[in-house]
C-alpha cells in the first residue's frame, strides 16, 4: 500500500476508535471493580518484575484508551503516536486475514504452477528453489506479512475485554520496546499463506512457514498473562501434503528472541501446536542474546504441543509450575536444552500418554546445564535428568543450571498444579 494512503487509513480509522474512560476507583487493576486492563505486574512476579517493574499503560490518561472491534481499529490504536502509556481493550474476535489468502495474491502467482515448477521429479533436490513463480510467492508472502504484523509501542498494555476476545490470523510484534502487558486473549495461529518449498531441507525437502503470533524480539519488561494460544481452525492434522510433506503453514505460538529480556509468562494456555515457545533463536546470535533472554514461566498449561515447551538458547529460564499434557502420538520432548541455556525446570507436573517414556520430557541440543527439581510425572515425583540420561545415554544432559531463582510470589505443590492451572489458566480468566 502507498505510505501516504496507509497513513490516511490509520488516522481516519484513528478517529473511529471508541475512547474509554478509567473505572472509578480502579488501582492497578487489582481488587473489586478494579479495571483488569490496569492491572500491573506485582512484584517479585518473574523476571519482568526486575528493575522498573512491568506496568504496561496501566497509567494511560482516558484519551489514550481504545476499545476496539476490528483489526483495522486495533491497528490504528497501536499507532497513535507517542509512547505516553495506552491501553488497547479487545472485544470479540479481531480477523487479520478475513479477506482470504487471495488478497494477498501477486499478480501472475499461480500455486498449481509453483507445484509443477519445483516438482522433485523435475526440481530435484539439490538446489534451493528459484525463478518466477518463487519471486511471485515472496512477493505474495511480503503483501501478507504488511497486513498481518502489527507493532506494539512501549508502555502499552492489550487486555481482552470477556471470555470471548480474541485475534485471528494476526502476528503481533514487541520489537525494540519496553513495558508491555499482553493478557486476556485467545490468539489463533496465524496460517501462513504462501509457505516455502526447501528441497534442501532434510533427506527429503519441506515446506517452511513464517509467522509467529506472538513475538518479543529486542524488548524488555514484557508481561504475558492469562492468554490461550492455539491453531483453532486450523490444526496441523487439517493440512494437506505436497511432495510427500506436510504443506506446514504454522510456525510458532510464542517466540522470545534477538535481546529480548525481563519477560514473564503466565497463566497461559499452549494448545495443539508442534514448534511452541523458543527462546532464543540461533546459536551464533550469542553477541545480542548473552546475558539476555531472562524469561521466567509458571502456572502455564502446555496441552498436547509436539515440541519447545520451550526450547532454550542462552537464557536463565525459570520454569515452575506449569502443566505439561503430553499427546500419545508425534510427541518430541518437552524441554529442550540448547547453546549456553541455564533452565530451571522445578516443581511442574507432566501428564504422559500410555507408552511416552519420561525420559523424553528433556531433550539436548547442545551441552548445557540443567536443573530438575521437585517435578512430579502422572503424579509421582521423577528425577527428571537422571531417567533421561538412563533412557538415553548418547545424550548426557549435566546439572545445575548455576544459578537460583528467587523472583517467585507463589510456588505450588507440584500435585495441585493441574488442577490450578486447568481452572484458571488461559484467556479470560484473569479476575
Amino acid at each position: 500500500m502507498n505510505r501516504r494512503k496507509h497513513l490516511g487509513v490509520v488516522a481516519a480509522t484513528a478517529l473511529a476508535l471508541t475512547v474509554t474512560a478509567p473505572v472509578a476507583g480502579a488501582h492497578a487493576g487489582h481488587g473489586p471493580g478494579a479495571d483488569p486492563a490496569r492491572a500491573t505486574l506485582p512484584s517479585g512476579d518473574g523476571w519482568a518484575s526486575t528493575g522498573t517493574g512491568t506496568t504496561g499503560g496501566a497509567a494511560a490518561d482516558a484519551s489514550r484508551v481504545f476499545t476496539v472491534t476490528t483489526w483495522e481499529e486495533f491497528r490504528a490504536a497501536l499507532a497513535v503516536p507517542g509512547t505516553d502509556p495506552r491501553i488497547v481493550k479487545v472485544v470479540g474476535t479481531l480477523n487479520a486475514t478475513a479477506a482470504g489468502c487471495a488478497a494477498f495474491e501477486a499478480p501472475g502467482y499461480d500455486f498449481a504452477r509453483y507445484l509443477a515448477d519445483y516438482d522433485p521429479a523435475v526440481w530435484g533436490y539439490e538446489n534451493t528453489v528459484s525463478g518466477p513463480q518463487e519471486e511471485l510467492r515472496a512477493a505474495s508472502a511480503t503483501a501478507q506479512g504488511e497486513a498481518i504484523k502489527v507493532k506494539v509501542p512501549s508502555n502499552t498494555t492489550i487486555s481482552g475485554v470477556g471470555k470471548s476476545a480474541g485475534i485471528t490470523g494476526a502476528s503481533l510484534q514487541v520489537q525494540g520496546v519496553d513495558n508491555v502487558v499482553i493478557r486476556d486473549l485467545t490468539l489463533e495461529s496465524p496460517l501462513d499463506c504462501f509457505p516455502q518449498w526447501d528441497p534442501t531441507d532434510g533427506a527429503t525437502g519441506a515446506w517452511n512457514s513464517e509467522y509467529d503470533s506472538l513475538v518479543v524480539y529486542g524488548s524488555s519488561h514484557v508481561w504475558i498473562d492469562h492468554n490461550t494460544f492455539t491453531d483453532g481452525a486450523h490444526p496441523d492434522s487439517s493440512l494437506p501434503s505436497y511432495y510427500g510433506e506436510v504443506y506446514q503453514q504454522h510456525d510458532g505460538e510464542l517466540d522470545i528472541v534477538r535481546g529480548a529480556d525481563l519477560v514473564t509468562v503466565s497463566w497461559n494456555v499452549f494448545a495443539d501446536h508442534d514448534k511452541t515457545l523458543m527462546i532464543g533463536n540461533s546459536d551464533s546470535a550469542g553477541a545480542t542474546d548473552r546475558g539476555k533472554l531472562r524469561v521466567t514461566l509458571h502456572h502455564n498449561l502446555f496441552r498436547n504441543v509436539i515440541e519447545r515447551a520451550p526450547r532454550v538458547r542462552f537464557g536463565q529460564v525459570d520454569a515452575y509450575n506449569n502443566h505439561f499434557v503430553v499427546p500419545s502420538t508425534a510427541y518430541a520432548y518437552s524441554l529442550g536444552i540448547g547453546q549456553e541455556s541455564q533452565l530451571v525446570a522445578e516443581k511442574n507436573a507432566f501428564t504422559l500418554a500410555a507408552g511416552v517414556p519420561a525420559g523424553k520430557i528433556l531433550k539436548k541440543w547442545k551441552d548445557a546445564p540443567v536443573t530438575t527439581v521437585g517435578n512430579y510425572v502422572n503424579g509421582r515425583p521423577v528425577d527428571l535428568l537422571a531417567v533421561h540420561n538412563t533412557e538415553f545415554p548418547g545424550e548426557l544432559l549435566r546439572a545445575d543450571a548455576g544459578w537460583t531463582p528467587v523472583l517467585r510470589t507463589r510456588v505450588d505443590h507440584p500435585r495441585a498444579v493441574p488442577w490450578l492451572v486447568g481452572l484458571r489458566a488461559g484467556a479470560g480468566r484473569s479476575r
